[in-house]
């Protein structure tokens, strides 16, 4: 059983959560056909950066007839399932050498294999070297069409701001305790589980904002409240809260 946070994951614009301004003007820039060649997601972990650059990479690759990612085209298929081959991923932790982003410039000359676009999607870019970044910069300056960039990253301030200025920025945001509280609520319905008001809020406490805790931690709990409504002191024993009366 895969976990709920991969599960529930959305898959097209419009179950994202929380971030319909960006959401909104991606849409547009799809309509009219004026996608950019490279794109900055910055914001905290579990907002949804890499989901929305995966949905976008749906978008500009869908067979459908919209202006938005059908969800249900093969090639939809192949990404939400990770097998899209344009569509690459690469983990800048642990690929942050000048040697992998000379490779990535080198395969970017060819057009695509399957669909209209190759997307490009680092994760964490921020832990790039610097001559890693100098490298990327070239390519930036010359992207060529078939190539969209989406560079994802919790330390915005650490990215060179010139790759920054040749990006069209989007910063992510926190979600607010009803938006995480909502989508809590409407899982546990679904995965059938018994979660009474004051775990809720515990849960939705547990997470900081974060979408992808939040639902991490219902995970977390799930095994405990499948078939009787969980206590709040189990729920701050597994989650490792320390209870407000105890702190006062």
């Amino acid at each position: 059983m895969s976990a709920l946070y991969r599960k529930y994951r959305p898959q097209v614009f419009e179950d994202v959560i929380g971030q319909e301004p960006i959401v909104k003007t991606l849409r547009r820039a799809i309509k009219s056909n004026r996608v950019g060649h490279a794109y900055l997601f910055a914001g905290p972990r579990g907002v949804g950066k890499t989901t929305v650059a995966r949905i976008l990479a749906k978008a500009v690759n869908c067979l459908g007839k919209g202006d938005i990612p059908c969800g249900k085209c093969k090639n939809c298929l192949d990404i939400a399932q990770g097998k899209f081959i344009d569509l690459i991923e690469i983990d800048a932790a642990s690929n942050r050498g000048i040697d992998e982003i000379r490779e990535l410039r080198d395969k970017i000359k060819f057009s695509p294999s399957i669909g209209r676009k190759k997307v490009y999607v680092i994760d964490e870019v921020h832990m790039l070297t610097r001559e890693a970044f100098n490298a990327l910069l070239k390519t930036l300056e010359e992207p060529p069409e078939h190539a969209t960039f989406i560079f994802a990253t919790t330390e915005v301030h650490k990215v060179p701001e010139t790759v920054s200025s040749r990006c069209q920025r989007f910063d992510f945001r926190l979600g607010g305790e009803k938006k995480v509280a909502e989508t809590i609520e409407k899982i546990a319905k679904r995965e059938k589980l018994k979660l009474s008001k004051e775990a809720l809020s515990l849960v939705v406490r547990s997470s900081g904002g974060s979408y992808r805790d939040a639902v991490s931690a219902l995970d977390q709990l799930s095994s405990h409240i499948t078939d009787r409504e969980i206590e709040v002191f189990e729920v701050l024993k597994i989650l490792n809260l320390t209870a407000l009366d105890q702190v006062l």
